[in-house]
């Protein structure tokens, strides 16, 4: 009889995996509500990802309502628990 194949672990992108390291961050203090993250380029070299994969990750928490973007001024983080779970703690 046949076994079934094993499934493979679901591949996550690399600019959720970004996204998911500048929200806990975020969420656990470590980067303060006020605070402006490090901009695009130096998120690409920080974490090893190409510059758009940056910016996915910063339109991410944008979506999440925990940062805001000024073209000039960076991304700063406005605040500390994504806008969805507010009501829910």
């Amino acid at each position: 009889m046949p076994t079934s194949p094993t499934p493979r672990p679901k591949r996550v992108p690399p600019f959720e995996v970004l996204a998911k390291a500048l929200r806990d961050a975020i969420t656990s203090g470590a980067i303060p509500v006020g605070a402006y993250l490090p901009s695009e380029p130096q998120l690409s070299r920080d974490h090893g990802v190409a510059r758009e994969t940056a910016r996915r990750a910063l339109d991410v928490l944008r979506q999440e309502g925990l940062i805001e973007t000024a073209w000039g001024r960076g991304s700063k983080v406005i605040a500390a628990v994504p806008t969805g779970e507010v009501n829910n703690r």
